[in-house]
């Protein structure tokens, strides 16, 4: 086989269908933030505004968080050691797990080094602990989920979207002895809607089904402690995991699930994806303790970034632009074309300096191409009114390129 054509024919075919990825250099300003600076191709920079950031609430540059890994640093150095069970536990992990769990209302929790890993390694287990698991995912659940079930082995069911009367169909369709689970999000991040937590649950407690909540996308944000949806909504008491991320909202890095004590313990001891991993540094695991710690008694910032999210949207629909308005922090403008789409970001950063990435297939069916703007606290009302003009003036210019393209 010529391996080298096999190569470029793959990536030849994103150019063709308008998805290549491109990423750009960007440097975080950490006393500016959302300003970065972009380091051009050609070695020049420019001040840029950040429009799509997963760092939520700007914790990131928290002088709380930041003194506390400058503390831990300075205390143990750089990195762990090793993994959880040969050297890696440090005070630094144990701490934050507590933090978590106490988030959560949960008795333990385990952290991985990423949400994606935490999702993967956990639902790629619970079968081995629950032998005839039969796993219930909603379809537009994340690629880390997805494939977690998938490497699980485990009898699968994918109930439509949000679809609680095509969950209670497949639910009823299996044995009533048979071992369940439910997995599903509190907030999707490409539409920004939420799942019915209070409706599933009752489909839970009827059907006898374990429940399993990814709140990646709302963890520090939505409840009066930041727990999530699901403590918004009154309803954490019902979920029996809980998957959360460090590195959106809390601004640090790494992820973890919540659990019982003896559903943490089982999953700390079978998970591969735990056990052969080296940890968290200390550091790492200390900014994101303090900023966890910070954001359970920061409900004015939690305030503020929904104000943020409101205020842009009634500004982008009077616009009239297709904005897709779900009622929560994240704010998609759909676009409907990868060309054009990838055309309206590389417009908005070279003539505007306003940084959105393209989303493209596969992170969104194809046809459903969007920019998908995450407004946050720091941006400020000058951001704002520049980011609207830079749509306004684009939108119909990019409109025009594309009914020319067409005819």
């Amino acid at each position: 086989m010529n391996y080298d054509a096999a190569l470029d024919a793959a990536i030849r075919r994103l150019h063709d269908e308008g998805r290549y990825r491109t990423f750009i250099d960007i440097v975080r300003r950490k006393d500016r933030f959302p300003r970065a600076t972009w380091r051009r191709p050609d070695g020049s920079e420019r001040e840029i505004v950040v429009w799509c950031g997963n760092d939520y609430l700007g914790m990131g540059q928290h002088p709380a968080v930041l003194s506390a890994m400058h503390e831990a640093l300075n205390a143990t150095g750089a990195g762990s050691g090793g993994t959880r069970n040969i050297s890696g536990t440090t005070l630094y992990h144990k701490a934050l797990e507590a933090e978590l769990a106490d988030l959560h209302g949960k008795e333990a929790a385990l952290v991985f080094s990423s949400a994606y890993i935490a999702n993967d390694a956990t639902l790629s287990t619970l079968p081995r602990l629950f032998p005839g698991l039969i796993i219930y995912s909603d379809a537009l659940n994340h690629a880390s989920m997805i494939e977690g079930i998938r490497r699980s082995g485990a009898p699968r069911r994918i109930f439509r979207h949000n679809d609680v009367d095509h969950l209670r169909a497949l639910m009823a369709a299996d044995g009533p002895a048979a071992p369940k689970l439910i997995a599903f999000e509190s907030v999707y991040s490409m539409d920004g809607d939420f799942g019915p937590i209070a409706a599933i649950c009752d489909l839970a407690a009827e059907f006898g089904a374990l429940t399993y909540l990814d709140e990646v996308h709302a963890v520090g944000m939505y409840g009066p402690r930041g727990g999530g949806v699901a403590e918004r909504d009154g309803q954490a008491a019902r979920i029996d995991i809980v998957n959360g991320t460090l590195g959106k909202a809390f601004g640090v890095f790494g992820g973890y699930i919540a659990a019982s004590a003896k559903m943490v313990d089982a999953i700390r001891s079978y998970a591969p994806g735990f056990i052969f991993t080296t940890s968290l540094p200390p550091a790492v695991a200390a900014g994101a303790a303090a900023s966890v710690r910070h954001l359970k008694g920061d409900a004015a910032l939690r305030a503020a970034h929904q104000a943020k999210a409101r205020t842009l949207k009634l500004r982008l629909k009077g616009l009239g632009l297709p904005l897709i308005d779900h009622g929560s922090h994240i704010v998609p403008v759909h676009v409907g074309d990868p060309v054009h789409c990838k055309m309206l970001s590389d417009m908005l950063l070279d003539q505007f300096g306003v940084y959105v990435q393209p989303i493209n297939y596969p992170t969104v069916p194809k046809g459903t191409e969007r920019l998908r703007f995450t407004p946050s606290p720091v941006h400020d009302a000058e951001m704002v009114d520049h980011l609207v003009r830079a749509m306004d003036s684009l939108w119909a210019q990019c409109a025009l390129n594309r009914a020319e393209a067409v005819a």
